[in-house]
């Protein structure tokens, strides 16, 4: 049990630096979806169960989803911004 929950720090501790050091925002998300899922599975050996659904809902699955979906948006209206701004000159 020991070394499992060796491994599961390694892994987050490895991943934390691979999302700061991706250069791709689309790669970044993933990976922190990837954290969030080891941060879970890390609860669940460590015997918090209820913890580790929360945090599947939360930082596995709904906050790369709010991210990709803020980062659309801005691209969307930069789009527009930058058509309308066309429109005028």
């Amino acid at each position: 049990m020991m070394i499992l929950g060796c491994g599961l720090l390694a892994l987050i501790a490895v991943s934390a630096f691979v999302i700061v050091r991706t250069d791709d925002v689309t790669c970044q998300l993933l990976a922190l979806g990837f954290y969030g899922l080891l941060f879970a599975l890390m609860f669940f050996v460590f015997q918090a169960p209820d913890v580790a659904l929360s945090q599947i809902t939360i930082g596995a699955i709904a906050l790369p989803l709010m991210i990709m979906l803020a980062i659309t948006r801005m691209k969307h209206r930069d789009r527009l911004r930058a058509r309308e701004k066309k429109a005028h000159d």
